[in-house]
């Protein structure tokens, strides 16, 4: 069990057959009244962001989330299957449970399975990945603005824009958190 007191970012926590993570909280000390601990909530399940208020003694149990390193093998269809690591069995998921998490992943590359209770609800790609280029229009001569940029389609099949100078069979490096380009390798 854990109060609302006690809440830092990242916990995650049960509440009403929901499971959350605290994005946000803040501990209110009013002049009148009682204290109080205002959060703001992801339902580490569906996504969706809640904001809620609770009684710093307001106790819940602790959500323990489970995650495994599995490597992507292929794709057949609409079903995505990765290997266990450590036993070598294969779990196939279908793209509704994948959501965007494979934009900039490609065959053997290691993602992250989220579970909880057994049940997987999310995969987490690595933070930076090194995809190539496969087209991309070049740069035009003398347009050297500041912070100019173009799409690129990378070999994942995912586009993004990167800067006039990157060109096609370049390898770059992506956050994949946020998608954006960061360097040239």
């Amino acid at each position: 069990m854990i109060s609302a007191g006690e809440f830092r970012n990242g916990v995650t926590f049960e509440l009403d057959g929901n499971v959350y993570q605290v994005v946000e909280f803040q501990h209110v000390k009013p002049g009148k009244g009682a204290a109080f601990v205002r959060t703001k909530l992801k339902d580490v399940i569906n996504g969706s962001n809640v904001e809620k208020t609770f009684r710093p003694t307001d106790k819940m149990p602790k959500a323990h989330i489970e995650r495994k390193d599995m490597q992507y093998s292929y794709a057949d269809g609409d079903l995505f299957y990765f290997m266990d690591q450590e036993s070598f069995d294969m779990v196939p998921l279908n793209s509704s449970q994948l959501g965007d998490a494979l934009k900039f992943v490609k065959e053997n590359d290691v993602v992250r399975f989220l579970s909880y209770k057994g049940n997987v609800f999310g995969v987490e790609p690595p933070t930076f990945v090194e995809l190539e280029i496969t087209e991309a229009e070049p740069g035009v001569k003398g347009d050297t603005a500041t912070g100019a940029t173009k799409p690129a389609t990378l070999e994942t099949g995912a586009t993004i824009n990167v800067p006039l100078f990157v060109n096609q069979g370049d390898k770059i490096r992506i956050d994949t958190r946020t998608g954006e380009y960061m360097e040239r390798v």
